[in-house]
This record gives structure tokens, sequence and C-alpha cells, in this order.
């Protein structure tokens, strides 16, 4: 039988090259989303990351101040502790204000999202944040700012060092980013209500119940932030404006509450994605399994990724019948 010259003349092998595109197309479109995925998780990530920071070097060496009832590491320690301090803070709230940016560019305006947050933009975007974050730390060390102070067993920011110093720290570093997110969660929250509520009805945005829910978890991650910090930031505010009244006057139990309450807040996150965020419940249960049971929980693992190679079905066979890829 002699060989068709086109395709046209095959209605098999014209079945099977669409069969081979679609599924083609198909894995093209698994990847792209595959990549956004990470683009929109990576910040979250460097959050992480931020929060894990303080627990490597500054907690250790003020448990030993605890010890010791004094600082006995020196200078030199002290302010590398102070300026991992500084950089775990300012890069949590650059990186919740990413987050929220993100999240903000990913709902309401989802056309320009693919080309705004592609994985080569968002790594320069990740850059930037923690380039901000190291420029907004290193002033410390020309104003003097970080110190020893014994009612928190702890080398950090001196609020009384510099009015204006003070000042611009927390406005730069609170405020700002503070009426940004708000700004951008305020948003989300129209768009959603316009949305449940059919006020645009031919409205092209349709909300994901995995979005509404990732978006709700990094919204109450902002909100304990917020209230984590306050009290600390608006303390220093009211010191930095009138540093010979108000320093005095502020209790002790007051700044340490407040100082202690801010720090606390980098423990809370990973709890706050534990509870409402369903992924990382599964992770969790996947640590809690390994710590208990790591050979039992690899041979499970193994086992599934071993049927799921068996029973794989070849794209050109399965999807051979396919006339139109939906992406």
């Amino acid at each position: 039988m002699p060989c068709p010259r086109s395709l046209a003349q095959c209605p098999r092998c014209t079945e099977t090259a669409e069969g081979v595109g679609a599924a083609k197309a198909r894995s093209g479109s698994h990847l792209s989303f595959g990549v956004l995925q990470k683009s929109r998780n990576i910040f979250v990530i460097s959050l992480s990351v931020a929060d894990i920071v303080v627990a490597v070097y500054p907690y250790p060496l003020a448990l030993m101040a605890i010890f010791h009832n004094d600082w006995i590491m020196g200078d030199m320690h002290c302010q590398v502790s102070g300026f991992i301090m500084g950089l775990s803070v300012i890069g949590s709230i650059f990186n919740i204000t990413a987050i929220a940016i993100n999240r903000y560019c990913y709902i309401c305006h989802s056309l320009q999202y693919d080309r705004l947050y592609s994985m080569k933009n968002t790594c320069c975007y990740l850059c930037l944040t923690w380039l901000l974050t190291a420029l907004a730390t290193v002033p410390n060390f020309f104003v003097g700012s970080l110190q020893y102070d014994p009612r928190v067993y702890s080398c950090t920011f001196a609020q009384t060092v510099s009015s204006y110093y003070t000042i611009s720290v927390v406005v730069i570093h609170f405020l700002v980013p503070l009426l940004v997110v708000s700004f951008c969660y305020l948003r989300i929250w129209v768009l959603v209500i316009q949305v449940k509520h059919r006020v645009k009805p031919d409205a092209k945005q349709k909300i994901k119940p995995s979005d509404l829910r990732n978006f709700l978890t990094m919204f109450v991650v902002f909100v304990l932030f917020a209230v984590c910090w306050g009290p600390l930031n608006f303390i220093g505010l009211a010191v930095a404006i009138d540093p010979d009244r108000v320093a005095p006057n502020v209790p002790e139990w007051l700044f340490v509450t407040s100082y202690f309450m801010a720090y606390f807040n980098s423990c809370l996150n990973a709890v706050i994605y534990g509870l409402l965020n369903q992924n990382f419940r599964k992770e969790y249960k996947r640590i809690l399994l390994a710590l208990c049971a790591p050979r039992t929980l690899f041979m499970d693992t193994s086992k599934c990724g071993t049927e799921g190679m068996k029973s794989k079905p070849s794209p050109a066979v399965t999807n051979n019948n396919l006339a139109e890829v939906h992406l």
C-alpha cells in the first residue's frame, strides 16, 4: 500500500497528529500554570525565610543574655544580632507588601498578571524586596541605634537615639507599607463583593474558591502583623515626637509586652498557614508522618508514584480523538 503524500489523505494520521498536538498544548498549559503557581508562592517562601531568620542567631543570643542576666557576647555580636533582627522585621513587612501587590494584580488585573509576574520578573521583584530591606537596615550602623536593652535582653533598635530617624523608621517601615497593603486588600474586597452580588453581571472576573482562600490567609497574616507590631511602633512614634516627656513615662511592662508581642508574630504565621491553607495542612501532616514513621511514608510515596507511572496512558492514544484544546 503506497504511503500518503499528506496528512489529509490519512484520516488516522490526522487524528493521531491532533491528539499529539492536544497533548502538547495541554502539557504546555499545565507547565505555564505551574510557573504561575511558583511565581505566586515565591513571596510566601520569602516571608517564611524572614520569619525563620530571627530563630537562627538573635534568639539564641537573647536566651544567653537571659541566663546570665546581662549581655556577655560583646559589641560585635550585639550589632550583628540587631542587624539580623532588623532584616527579619523589615523583610517581613516588605514581603507582606509584595504579597498584597501580587494578590491585587492576580485578582483585580488578571489579564496583565501573566506578563507582570513571569518567573523572571518575579525573581527581580524578590531581589528588589530584599535589596530595599538591606538598604533600610544599614543606616542603623551609622546612627548607632542598635543597642542592648536590658528590659528585653536583646540588642534592638533604640527609639531615643534620634527622633528624626525614629519617625522615618516608623513611617517608611510600618505606616507606608500599611497603607499600600490596606489599599490592595480593600480593592480586592470591593471586587469580591461586586462578583458575589453581581454588581457587574457581564464582568469577566471570576474568583475561584482557592484564590479566595489564599487571599484570606494572607489577609489574616497582614492583620496579625499590624496588630502585633502596631503598639511598639506607636510607642516609638510617641517617644520620637516628645522624647523628654514621653520616654520616662512609658511603663516598662507596656514596652516589654509590646516588644515580645511584636517578635512573637514570627511564630504565628506558620500557625495561620496550617489553620487556613489546605496545602500547608497536608504538608504539615506529611512532615509529622515522616518524623513518626519515615520508612512507612517512603514506601507509601514510592508505591503511589509507581502506580501513577503504570496507570498513566500515552498522550497519543488517549487524546487522538480530541478536536479542540481547552487551555
